[in-house]
């Protein structure tokens, strides 16, 4: 099966398993997976990561995270670019999540980082997602 949209794929399978309230979830594997991975780990909103190699494209294994009460610490997942329609920012227009409580995750010539990031680097470019 052929999928369009990689990313919208494993932004919505993120937010079904914390729906279901799953310990873990595993997604095929692409290297720019694997990096929005690390972003959310290094920001603290998944416990951590593993790559499963199985010989054909890899999965990537990521146990969730929630809050002492059961919550689970990502409240909400937004996919902002999309095949079609593409959103670009410039440095001056990188995104603000809910005043800096969240993050915006972008592609740029510098790689996968998120906008606070982006900002320290001055480089703008494709908005991935927010996640707060």
């Amino acid at each position: 099966m052929s999928m369009t949209d990689p990313v919208a794929d494993y932004l919505t399978r993120v937010r079904n398993a914390l729906h279901a309230k799953y310990s873990y979830v595993d997604i095929p594997a692409s290297n720019l997976k694997r990096k929005m991975s690390r972003i959310l780990l290094e920001q603290g909103f998944i416990k951590k990561y593993i790559i499963i190699r199985d010989g054909k494209q890899g999965l990537i294994r990521i146990w969730l995270k929630y809050d002492e009460e059961g919550n689970p610490v990502i409240n909400k997942i937004i996919r902002v670019s999309k095949p079609g329609r593409r959103q670009y920012v410039n440095v001056d227009n990188l995104p603000r999540v809910k005043n800096n409580l969240g993050i915006a995750i972008l592609t740029t010539p510098r790689g996968v980082i998120t906008a606070q990031e982006a900002k320290r680097q001055n480089v703008g470019g494709e908005v991935l997602c927010y996640i707060w």
